[in-house]
């Protein structure tokens, strides 16, 4: 079940599934990264040094990489830089690794018996090219974990509602998944068009994997744009909400 706590008085989300392991999602009042919103700059900073109290860390070993909606992946290390990568795996308790949002799919992934983890971004290119099973699986091979000892937290993003998509990506989408399932789209006979629901998509490829321990959000970030940001409602001019994870 996700919460709502504070840091300095202030919103961030979490997940009660996960208690092993520090995470969170910043909100609106938490944001540390403002893309090209004018004005943020100094809260983002405040905000930065705040999560980084909460963490036990500096903000320097917050690592965050250069998301390109693509499906590659890094084990993150202090001091390193990370282009064009989408999930970076965290086996390290002294950082702490942070990835951006604002419709697309967060997840947070948590191996209790290995104490490692990853945090996922997976927009529909990203769901399309299966990155949240391809880092399962980067785990199983560098960590032996297995899949029944994985915490998996889906965090908040745009619903199947608000998320319109043509053919060609509902296939590329369905794809993906072994079963035919029914609950993660609506096909519109009118326009021809598909509503996707990209966080059931992941769901399902988790449980494929055999992850049965998982926490889907409820909230939209569409529709709770006082909350969180959405690239689709605000026309692509909106900062970013943030996946937080950190090793305990």
């Amino acid at each position: 079940m996700f919460y709502f706590e504070t840091i300095n008085n202030k919103k961030i989300l979490k997940s009660d599934f996960l208690t092993k392991a520090q995470h969170l999602f910043t909100t609106r009042e938490t944001v540390v990264t403002p893309k090209d919103i004018t004005g943020l700059n100094e809260l983002c900073e405040t905000n930065l040094e705040d999560i980084a109290k909460y963490l036990n860390i500096i903000k320097e070993d917050i690592i965050s990489p250069v998301q390109t909606h693509s499906s590659n992946i890094q084990t993150a290390k202090k001091g390193h830089s990370y282009p064009n990568t989408d999930a970076l795996i965290l086996e390290d308790n002294d950082i702490a690794v942070l990835l951006n949002f604002a419709d697309c799919t967060p997840v947070i992934l948590y191996d209790g018996s290995n104490n490692t983890g990853a945090v996922v971004h997976a927009g529909w290119r990203g769901t399309a090219a299966s990155i949240v099973e391809k880092t399962v699986k980067f785990m199983q091979k560098r960590y032996s974990t297995k899949p029944e000892n994985i915490t998996a937290i889906i965090g908040p993003a745009i619903s199947m509602n608000n998320y319109e998509v043509d053919k060609n990506v509902f296939e590329q989408l369905s794809k993906t998944l072994n079963k035919n399932y029914s609950d993660y789209f609506n096909y519109n006979n009118q326009t021809g068009k598909y509503n996707i629901d990209l966080k059931t998509i992941n769901y399902h490829q988790l449980e494929e994997l055999g992850i049965l321990r998982i926490d889907k959000c409820n909230y939209c970030t569409y529709d709770s744009v006082d909350v969180f940001f959405s690239y689709r409602k605000e026309y692509g001019n909106t900062a970013r909400h943030s996946a937080i994870l950190k090793l305990l």
